[in-house]
């Protein structure tokens, strides 16, 4: 199934955010699968176009700080999104911002967040139902307990599966996390809980790990917090990347040997072509990229674990590649 509610933009221009994310992410993914000629006639069948869950304060709540949640509820929800959103230099300057250029206000870029984490939740829901969902969305992995980071205001990873725990549809579940970056948001908000196992494979090198181990206060660093499994991947190793991840997801599997749900953080940022500056640091081929796809959808289905795919990192006007040949793949085997 697919979830892909056309309405939802994905490019942050009518905001002044000048971060290389385009509509063509979604809109030519979906396209080519509709051209598809087998895909096509049959579109009725895998296409869901409505986003019908919400996000409620109190699932915030169970992931993120009291104090943080206020924050965003507040007048200081832009002074977050600058933050997380990397928009404001140390000197004061724009950092891949120009409020000329904007015509919505910052303020309103945290409803389509809340959105898009309703989205997830919503695809949890649907692959439990069918056994795989690909949103097309989510995948906000570096937000912490008390702040956002990385682009990622809300941690709808972990909000989705704490709302589908608190309701007993699940109880134990895997993070299976393939963006170039770490899932350190992820990690550090289930470091302590063994009901939900996280893998990461991701620059070895780069950030989020070419931050401070500690602030100016002295407080570590949650970016640093492992995850269940970690596979940091240097530039140049990356005809290893998948012999790596075969044997992390073995590792991942012995740590949790079940799962009532997995969600993948299909991150198409990895790939050679993408155009985000922090993910040069792993180039891999639409190849690599589709074997990768393959090998995390057949481990999943060899163990029947329902999985719910969001797209995560993916920058520039070639990163559509990456989802629509994988989709192309898998929506007809099911």
């Amino acid at each position: 199934m697919i979830l892909y509610d056309p309405r939802q933009a994905h490019s942050l221009r009518e905001f002044g955010i000048l971060i290389p994310v385009e509509e063509s992410r979604a809109r030519e993914t979906f396209a080519r699968l509709c051209s598809h000629p087998l895909l096509g006639p049959r579109r009725a069948v895998w296409h869901i176009d409505r986003i019908q869950e919400r996000i409620t304060r109190e699932d915030l709540l169970r992931v993120h700080a009291p104090g943080y949640v206020s924050r965003l509820e507040s007048e200081r929800l832009e002074e977050e999104i600058l933050r997380a959103f990397e928009l404001l230099l140390p000197d004061g300057g724009w950092n891949r911002y120009d409020p000329r250029l904007a015509r919505l206000p910052l303020r309103e870029l945290f409803a389509r967040i809340l959105e898009r984490a309703a989205g997830t939740l919503q695809c949890g829901r649907i692959a439990l139902q069918t056994g795989f969902c690909f949103y097309f969305g989510g995948g906000m992995h570096h937000a912490q307990r008390d702040f956002g980071a990385g682009f990622c205001l809300v941690n709808d990873l972990v909000v989705a599966l704490r709302r589908l725990q608190t309701e007993g549809r699940i109880r134990n579940a895997w993070v299976i996390d393939v963006d170039a970056h770490k899932g350190d948001g992820t990690a550090a908000l289930t470091a302590d809980d063994p009901t939900i196992a996280t893998l990461s494979i991701h620059m070895a090198a780069g950030w989020p790990l070419d931050q401070p181990p500690v602030d100016a206060r002295g407080n570590p660093n949650p970016s640093f917090i492992p995850s269940t499994i970690d596979l940091p991947i240097a530039a140049g190793e990356e005809a290893d990347y998948n012999v790596r991840l075969r044997e992390g997801l073995s590792r991942l599997e012995a740590e949790q040997p079940s799962a009532d749900l997995a969600l993948v953080v299909c991150g198409a940022d990895p790939y050679e072509k993408d155009e985000l500056p922090s993910t040069a640091g792993l180039r891999l081929s639409l190849a690599q990229l589709f074997e990768r796809d393959r090998l995390v959808w057949e481990f999943l289905r060899a163990r029947g674990v329902p999985g719910a795919w969001v797209m995560a990192g993916g920058y520039g006007r070639e990163s559509w590649r990456v989802y629509a040949q994988f989709l192309a793949w898998a929506l007809p085997q099911i």
